[in-house]
């Protein structure tokens, strides 16, 4: 009753402190003792183990056929003799007879040990594994342990998770002990136990960290239409409101700021624009090309491309900090974008037109040198009718001067 105690309580500790199904432990104990058994008899039996929870211990049972003459004394067994455990039993049937397994408990516990530790590993791998599949692409909380060849370690609780150099945001430096938001963006099952993958680049991080400050967003009021960064430096994020009474980008930015203000200090000061979505191409890209004021703007949807125009003074402000802001400008909006300021507009529209004037004159030309060149022949008939009333004009003259 002791040993059976004991088994109870082992198996409901196990459960208890590492958060496993029972079945699991159980079936690692019927494995350990069926090992345990297999390697006594050297495998010429055929054995199964099963768990009695009634009496709460792991009962042994041989299987053997039943025969009219016996081959092999270890899988076959005469009917006269099946007979004597089983009235019922008949010819080909397959009869399981209890076995005595107190010869190797101490063994089949030695082993027993061994196989639960290992089967709780695995179901712990399983576990976790199974935990954050569901979460991948979530923004989760840890704590920074320590750095591994660049790499940060994040201790996520019930696991640990790597941030890798490439994911890590420029300028960003944790010390042991730190907390830190990251996204969940990768999950995979490895000799050693699931590997997590997280990351503080993805544009997604910044998507997350606005639906956690602002409600709109969590009830589907307002709708993230574009995310896209330049982590560190700067980023921009397109919102759509349902509501028409709800100002998406008023509902992001919060009561003086507080909300964007949040999600700034979260990313280390990177600057976020906040860009009213549009399904409008032109009116968006006039939006994301803020705080730039856009003056013109020419579309060619064939190549998806379109030119800007903007006043003089806001040409610097549209390409932004080499050329930042128009590029993630053309990235949220999926189109390539040309900015020119109006003075070089309208330098290049004079051009195209002394382009233009020209070819005519270049047309003119060829026309006069085709007439030059065109045989006298051909000419002969307008000059004789030219010279009629010139004839007639000579001879008035001359009777004139007889008289």
């Amino acid at each position: 009753m002791e040993t059976t105690f004991n088994l109870k309580n082992t198996i409901d500790s196990i459960v208890k402190e590492k958060g496993i199904d029972k079945q699991v432990v159980l079936e690692a104990l019927e494995q350990a003792v069926l090992s345990a058994a297999n390697k006594k008899y050297r495998n010429t039996r055929d054995l199964e183990a099963h768990f009695n929870e009634e009496v709460g211990e792991v009962e042994l049972f041989e299987f053997v056929t039943v025969v009219d003459e016996v081959t092999d004394s270890y899988k076959e067994i005469d009917l006269g003799e099946a007979r004597e455990v089983d009235p019922d039993v008949e010819i080909g049937d397959s009869l399981g007879m209890k076995m005595d397994a107190s010869d190797f408990t101490r063994i089949a516990a030695q082993t027993a040990k061994q196989v639960i530790i290992q089967k709780v590993r695995e179901a712990e791998r399983e576990t976790i594994y199974n935990e954050f599949i569901s979460r991948k692409g979530e923004l989760i909380n840890g704590i920074v342990r320590r750095y591994e060849k660049g790499d940060l370690i994040v201790d996520l609780g019930r696991a640990e998770a790597v941030l890798p150099h490439t994911e890590q945001a420029p300028r960003e430096v944790y010390r042991q002990g730190d907390r830190i938001k990251a996204l969940i963006t990768k999950i995979e099952m490895t000799g050693k136990g699931p590997q997590i993958i997280l990351s503080r680049t993805n544009p997604l991080v910044l998507a997350e960290l606005f639906e956690a400050e602002v409600p709109e967003i969590a009830e589907g009021v307002v709708e993230i239409k574009g995310v896209v960064r330049e982590t560190g430096s700067r980023s921009k994020i397109a919102v759509y409101s349902h509501d028409n009474n709800v100002d998406p980008v008023g509902a992001c930015v919060g009561m003086r700021g507080a909300r964007v203000q949040n999600v700034v200090s979260e990313l280390r000061g990177e600057k976020i624009d906040i860009i009213p979505w549009s399904d409008d191409i032109a009116r968006f890209a006039c939006n994301a090309l803020a705080p730039a004021v856009v003056s013109k703007i020419y579309i060619v949807e064939e190549t998806k491309s379109m030119e800007i125009i903007v006043a003089d003074d806001q040409l610097s402000l549209a390409i932004g900090k080499r050329g930042q802001n128009v590029r993630l400008a053309a990235r949220l909006t999926g189109w390539k974008i040309d900015i020119k300021s109006e003075t070089r507009a309208a330098e290049a529209e004079m051009l195209e037109y002394a382009s233009f004037d020209g070819s005519d004159d270049e047309v003119q030309e060829e026309v006069e040198a085709s007439a030059a060149e065109t045989p006298s022949e051909d000419l002969e008939q307008p000059e004789v009718s030219a010279e009629e009333p010139a004839e007639e004009s000579v001879a008035e003259s001359t009777e004139e001067s007889e008289e």
